[in-house]
């Protein structure tokens, strides 16, 4: 197949009036008349309208095509303001690459059967959009921590012991001996500030949690920076510029996929720190005046984080929280031991979409937390090391891929921005 092929993107973008061209790409849809075939023809870049006569060689393959077929299609571009981008092919000739068997997507299909047929749902239109908005977002992070100095890393998936709980563990035999699915890279991460001061990770992370809310994934894409000679406020000052970047980035980059998908990219635009905090104190007594009854030391689940989230119009950090509700590894302050230097920011509709904080640098506070916590030291042996050995004070954050493309394109469910989602009742296909 070796002929010059013109993108989609580049006809609807360029002035190729009356320019012969080759598309090939997949019959996105398709109508017929007595007279004319009409083909709507789609490629990684766009879609565009197809027009065949009867009187021309093509007529015959595109009476036959089918939907979802693979073809070259071959002609003219001609501006035609009745259709999809002013701009439509008259075509003369068509090659069918793989004819379809009849589509089993239709409109008005259910979501649950569309999950079903996941590998065959993201050649959809809006599917195919995310995916590119979350491309374009994970090269926007990447390209953040590099401009700010953190190394990637590699940390393992199969691990020893709990980061965060030993209830949302998965399992895995590992030549007969049991290990786990990683829940985060923190831990691991922490060891390599000690060579490399400022590291980042993104890779997957695993939970066993039995969540079965909009915004929850059983394996979800985590993003993680640790570093050293860190304080509070820094983390929150990186979050806030990451997330600021992220979010004007993807306004600037991906302005044709959110108008698209309908997604007002100026609002995305105005995330710029920086950005409010409250103490865990201060929305405590928010949620009590808007009728929840919550005690001091109890955490908040979705319907109150979410619930919080109205009383902001965009992202905000709510910190201090208490000891009892974060992680061992979670540093606390001297003066007030019940309190935890952890922070996490939150958004509207989505609720937490990070979680981060100052991490315990002690080596005897650390063991006494592990075994508050009910957990084995010498599971952590390794990493209560770090302390031992020349300890510095550090900090970092975890952020969810998902979460924050859900926030941004204004999504009803987590499931839509990740091409084969693991939750709670699915791991098919």
């Amino acid at each position: 197949m070796s002929m010059d092929v013109t993108s989609i993107q580049q006809i609807l973008t360029s002035d190729l009036a009356t320019s012969h061209v080759n598309v090939r790409g997949w019959v996105y849809r398709r109508r017929e008349s007595k007279k004319t075939v009409f083909l709507w023809i789609r490629d990684a870049t766009g879609v565009i309208q197809a027009t065949i006569k009867d009187d021309v060689v093509a007529w015959e393959n595109a009476k036959k095509v089918t939907i979802e077929s693979s073809v070259i299609l071959s002609g003219t571009v001609k501006k035609d303001k009745r259709a999809p981008g002013g701009v439509e092919i008259v075509a003369n000739d068509i090659t069918i690459i793989g004819l379809a068997e009849s589509f089993p997507i239709a409109k008005d299909l259910s979501e649950p059967f569309l999950r079903d047929i996941r590998h065959l749902w993201l050649r959809s239109r809006k599917m195919s959009l995310i995916m590119r908005v979350r491309s374009e977002t994970l090269w926007l992070a990447h390209k953040f921590f590099r401009e700010h100095g953190f190394v990637e890393i590699s940390p393992p998936m199969f691990i020893t012991s709990a980061c965060e709980g030993g209830s949302t563990l998965f399992e895995a035999n590992y030549f007969d001996r049991e290990l786990y699915l990683t829940q985060s890279a923190q831990l691991y991460s922490e060891v390599l500030i000690y060579p490399l001061e400022k590291v980042y990770t993104c890779a997957p992370s695993f939970r066993a949690e039995k969540s079965r809310t909009i915004r929850h994934l059983c394996e979800y894409w985590h993003i993680e920076p640790e570093w050293a000679f860190g304080d509070l406020d820094d983390v929150m000052q990186v979050e806030e510029d990451f997330v600021s970047y992220i979010s004007q980035g993807i306004a600037n980059l991906c302005k044709r996929e959110l108008s698209e998908l309908g997604v007002d990219g100026d609002s995305l635009l105005k995330i710029i720190p920086p950005f409010p905090r409250i103490t865990y104190t201060d929305a405590m007594e928010t949620l009590t005046r808007k009728g929840f009854d919550m005690e001091w030391g109890e955490d908040m689940g979705y319907d109150e984080e979410k619930s919080l989230a109205e009383e902001f119009k965009g992202p905000f950090f709510v910190y201090d929280y208490p000891k009892k509700t974060k992680a061992f590894y979670c540093k606390t302050y001297r003066d007030r031991p019940e309190i935890a230097m952890s922070v996490d920011m939150m958004v509207p509709r989505v609720g937490e979409l990070t979680t981060g904080g100052a991490r315990e640098d002690d080596k005897d506070e650390l063991i006494k937390r592990i075994k508050e916590t009910g957990l084995n030291v010498e599971d952590y042996s390794w990493y209560i090391d770090m302390r031992r050995y020349g300890t510095v004070p550090h900090v970092g954050f975890g952020l969810g891929v998902e979460r924050l493309l859900m926030w941004m394109l204004g999504l009803e469910n987590i499931v839509d921005t990740i091409p084969f989602p693991r939750t709670l009742r699915r791991s098919f296909p």
